[in-house]
This record gives structure tokens, sequence and C-alpha cells, in this order.
């Protein structure tokens, strides 16, 4: 088994593992009241991420891993879990809402207002490189 297959594999399991804990945040939300901002979206960005990874497996099979990228993907998983860690049962794949609940303004979220969605568009450039 090659570096990158086990890259790949871990990175599947992860995002795999992610979606559960989404779902199961989603519906707690939901069931506490809140409720789910823009919608139609979702679809689209559950595609670009399915065709992103799968695109990983077709092209990166094989290929030797590179060192500098992969530190910095491997940052990026740092921040990943700091975002994840800091929203707790809050986070979700979703922009879910829970009225009367504050802003979460702590962790990376004292530094930027979406933290999650910057690491996701830096890991999408940063992986297949």
């Amino acid at each position: 088994m090659t570096p990158a297959v086990v890259l790949l594999g871990l990175v599947t399991a992860e995002r795999l593992a992610e979606l559960w804990l989404a779902r199961r945040n989603t519906a707690m939300l939901l069931a506490q009241g809140a409720f789910e901002v823009a919608p139609g979206h979702y679809r689209l960005i559950v595609l670009l991420h399915a065709c992103w990874l799968l695109g990983l497996w077709v092209i990166g099979w094989g290929h030797p891993l590179s060192q500098p990228w992969l530190m910095i993907f491997l940052a990026l998983q740092v921040l990943r879990s700091w975002v994840l860690l800091t929203l707790g049962r809050r986070w979700t794949t979703r922009i879910i809402v829970l009225p009367g609940t504050p802003l979460v303004a702590t962790g990376p979220y004292r530094l930027l207002s979406h933290p999650n969605y910057a690491v996701v568009v830096c890991e999408i450039a940063v992986l297949p490189l």
C-alpha cells in the first residue's frame, strides 16, 4: 500500500465520520428548534466534495507525497480539529441556526467568522498538490 493510498483512505474515513457527526448534530439542533439557512446549495457542496475526493483517488493513487504539502495538510487537520472542538455539538456540514443562541466567538472564531470554510477551501487546494 502506497503512502498516497493510506492518506486517501484516512481522508475518506475522516469525511465519512464527519458526515455521521454532522447528521447527529443536525438532528439534535433541529429537535431543539433550530432551522437550516440556504438549504438549496447543500447538494452542490456535497457533489463538489465527493467529486474532489473521487478525483483524488483517480489521479493520486500512485503519486508520491510531497512532504511540504503534506505538512501543510496536516496543519490544516489541526485547525479542522480546533474548529470541531470549539463548536462541539453545534458543528454540522449545513448552516444551522439555533434561535436565541449567541454566535460562537471563541477558539478560531475569535480570528475568523468562518474558519471551517477557510480550512475546507485550503484542503481542496492543498491535498491534490
